[in-house]
């Protein structure tokens, strides 16, 4: 359940940051009742851009498979990065 506090919380920055941490959750901050601010870990804002970028990436794949572009042969790629990283 997401976590709604007021700013006047934010008085309390440890108390904040400990909610942070512990939830691994953003905490949604109003301001006169209503939404205002969203604060976060950046353990969770990491997380959260690395999903994001995964669903631009996947969102790109489907519209060039579906725009007709060549796909890549799997392990001819796998075989590219084999041999320049030397690993087996």
């Amino acid at each position: 359940m997401p976590q709604i506090r007021p700013i006047k919380d934010l008085r309390n920055t440890t108390e904040i940051s400990e909610l942070c941490h512990q939830n691994k959750e953003p905490i949604f901050i109003t301001k006169n009742g209503y939404g205002d601010l969203v604060v976060m870990s950046m353990e969770t804002y990491e997380k959260s851009m690395a999903k994001l970028d995964l669903y631009q990436k996947l969102a790109e794949a489907e519209a060039q498979i579906k725009n007709g572009v060549e796909l890549l042969d799997g392990e001819k790629v796998f075989k590219k990065l084999r041999e320049k990283h030397g690993t087996k």
